[in-house]
């Protein structure tokens, strides 16, 4: 069964390409700053947006049925496995990301629900052999069901984090099963709306724990990738213990994880907490846990996220110069943590959506590769801080130089009466002419 009949294989064709089912700027097999572009970009599509998702909100229902032809819940996890498969082919992504409950309906029981994974990871394991695709992470969803409320692996609840556990350990076997190449802890519901009824110190080591074992057990069972948590604010609970970059890199140092775990950053959380997406990506990259992506672009008018097909090619050049600074990807990649607008509500729109998506990362990728070429920014930047590599500013480089010497250096200097200028608007404006003009 053909479950996209009206769309052909998506190829590239160039800007002069007269449909919109057609790539204009991604071209997977062209070289671009040493590897192809399939290799440097590492797409991926998100099971739970893409295959699973009708386009419901908090004020309306669905507005595209995603039953793939079926009513019985298994027989219609069958069909969006073929379904996604079909999908991927059509749109040539090499991988995808799943949380358990996206691949196979939830039980009445764990028991139940894990037989009804087992069932679909091996149709799974058969399209990937076939179809020649790839995990590049799994996840567990231990937040939607009721049970997590408050919470899971900070549950205030020690039936809901053994619960929570033994879903996590079911998730990584599938996981594991399937060759995927990474691991997310994506903390749904971990944080808390008041402190009149929370045990912040209790919960934030619970659930450390609960991630030593996690990491252990995947380690016991072969698991060879990387385990990702993913830095999201204010969704849904107004205090998130995983609110950006630096908190969670805070909370794996306090807990002495910070040697098993990467991060997976999303460009809609790090605008949601007040960053760009671009600082998210060099806190990881700089502190060496830069792991892998969510791509996608929020609405700054809205304060929620909103999780939109990323367009913004500004952002998307950004995005990949950091990923190229940081020496690129190594198990993670560019996942589309992205869904179709509401009103966008046919099986087009969602093979529209993503070209535009991989067109923009396309497009980033051309132009950070001519900021690395052109070298102007790193040029300023080397030069800005040149007065680090030799004399007093070597020393305190270096670490050697004492408060007593710095002070005996300000005196004999009197005053700094220069310094200089940042020169941020013709850093733009050379940004501006790489991108339209270079």
């Amino acid at each position: 069964m053909e479950f996209f009949e009206n769309i052909g294989k998506i190829r590239y064709e160039g800007k002069g390409a007269t449909t919109p089912f057609a790539f204009r700027f991604y071209n997977p097999d062209e070289v671009i700053a040493g590897k192809t572009m399939r290799e440097q970009l590492r797409f991926a599509m998100s099971y739970w947006h893409t295959m699973c998702a009708e386009g419901t909100d908090m004020f309306g229902t669905g507005t595209i049925a995603k039953t793939y032809g079926a009513t019985d819940p298994m027989e219609s996890a069958k069909n969006k496995a073929h379904a996604a498969f079909e999908l991927m082919n059509k749109l040539d992504i090499d991988y995808f990301c799943f949380h358990d409950r996206d691949i196979a309906p939830e039980g009445d029981t764990l028991r139940e629900s894990n037989a009804r994974l087992d069932v679909i990871a091996d149709l799974l394991g058969e399209l990937m052999a076939k179809h020649g695709k790839k995990v590049l992470w799994g996840t567990a969803n231990c937040f939607g069901n009721k049970r997590y409320m408050h919470g899971a692996g900070t549950a205030p609840n020690a039936d809901v984090f053994a619960f929570a556990a033994a879903q996590i350990k079911k998730a990584i076997e599938i996981t594991v099963k399937l060759g995927g190449e990474g691991y997310v802890f994506w903390g749904g519901r971990e944080g808390y709306e008041t402190l009149l009824n929370t045990d912040m110190a209790r919960e934030q080591q619970n659930m450390a724990y609960l991630m030593r074992m996690a990491v252990d057990y995947a380690r016991s069972i072969g698991f060879q990738g990387d385990f990702y948590i993913e830095p999201k604010p204010k969704e849904p609970t107004k205090h998130q213990y995983d609110f950006d970059a630096a908190t969670v890199l805070a909370f794996l140092r306090k807990y002495g994880l910070d040697k098993d775990f990467k991060l997976n950053i999303e460009a809609n959380h790090a605008t949601l907490a007040g960053h760009t997406f671009q600082h998210e990506l060099r806190v990881a990259a700089d502190n060496g846990v830069f792991g892998s992506i969510d791509a996608n672009q929020g609405d700054p008018a809205l304060g929620w996220d909103t999780d939109q097909f990323p367009t913004n090619v500004y952002d998307t050049a950004l995005c990949m110069y950091e990923v190229l600074r940081a020496g690129g990807f190594t198990h993670g990649g560019l996942n589309f943590d992205a869904k179709t607008r509401r009103g966008s509500n046919s099986p087009e729109d969602i093979f529209l959506s993503y070209i535009a998506g991989m067109d923009a990362y396309a497009l980033g990728l051309r132009v950070a590769d001519k900021m690395m070429r052109d070298g102007r920014l790193n040029d300023f930047v080397k030069a800005r801080y040149a007065s680090y590599e030799s004399g007093i500013g070597k020393k305190i480089a270096d670490g050697t130089a004492t408060m007593a010497e710095l002070e005996a250096y300000a005196l004999a200097m009197g005053d700094v009466s220069t310094n200089q200028s940042g020169r941020q608007e013709y850093l733009e404006h050379v940004l501006n002419e790489l991108m339209f003009f270079g």
